[in-house]
């Protein structure tokens, strides 16, 4: 492993950890870019996340959603996500900004992850955006090509929406901010499994790179990134991730 990779972890006091699809693909969970699978072949999945869509077609676009939430629940952290758990145990400020919109960062032991595009698990009302609580009995996991009504809010009546940002949709203001500042004033910024090409989000890195952090790019693939950061390390996260770890502090 690159030492200046490793050393500057070790001498850091603020680290930001960004992750991507591949880190949850490794779990399972198909990225945008996977072909569908099951019923859901004739389908572009960034076709379907997208107001428009969800305006169109309801039942659609909540079914596939709902397939999607079941495919999570059914699948466990990898050793990625857990080595980003116990890198936090590590470094005094840590920060970990997700785009993706599955739990298994948390269920690996992370807390207070900033999502940048939403959550899976915490739809709302698409009115008065209280957010919507799973009854007793709903199914986790659903044949795919199921459509489905969205249920109606409890409070005011109106439909529930998938809990998760769009394609043309702003990303959420406050862990927005939170990540911006965090990517601003580290000392090392990882980015694991994205090829930061969706924005804003894919700006993160560039802030961390004009501001003089150590910046590696993780990534199974050739990515835009891998010219500007520090060090870009050719491998998946579920392998890459543990063994910086253990050589910076020793893991588990």
């Amino acid at each position: 492993m690159d030492e200046r990779i490793i050393n500057a972890l070790r001498a850091a006091t603020r680290v930001v950890v960004f992750t991507g699809a591949g880190v949850s693909a490794e779990s399972g969970i198909p990225t945008f870019r996977d072909k569908q699978t099951g019923l859901w072949e004739q389908f572009d999945a960034s076709e379907l996340a997208t107001p428009d869509a969800f305006e169109r077609d309801p039942p659609l676009v909540w079914g596939w959603y709902e397939w999607r939430r079941g495919l999570v629940l059914g699948a466990q952290p990898n050793a990625g996500h857990r080595a980003i758990a116990a890198m936090a145990d590590h470094v005094p400020y840590f920060t970990l900004i997700t785009q993706n919109v599955d739990d298994l960062h948390e269920r690996a032991g992370s807390s207070d992850v900033l999502h940048l595009h939403g959550e899976l698990s915490r739809p709302y009302c698409e009115a008065c955006r209280r957010h919507y609580v799973y009854p007793e009995g709903i199914p986790d996991v659903l044949p795919g090509g199921t459509r489905l009504q969205p249920p109606r809010c409890t409070a005011c009546g109106a439909r529930i929406r998938p809990g998760v940002v769009w394609f043309g949709e702003r990303v959420p203001e406050l862990p927005w901010v939170a990540a911006r500042e965090a990517a601003k004033h580290c000392e090392v910024f990882l980015c694991c499994g994205t090829s930061a090409l969706v924005q804003p989000a894919a700006s993160l890195a560039d802030i961390a790179i004009a501001a003089g952090a150590t910046t590696v790019q993780v990534n199974p693939n050739p990515t835009d990134l891998d010219t500007s950061v520090t060090v870009a390390i050719r491998g998946p996260s579920g392998i890459v991730l543990p063994q910086l770890v253990s050589e910076a502090w020793g893991y588990p």
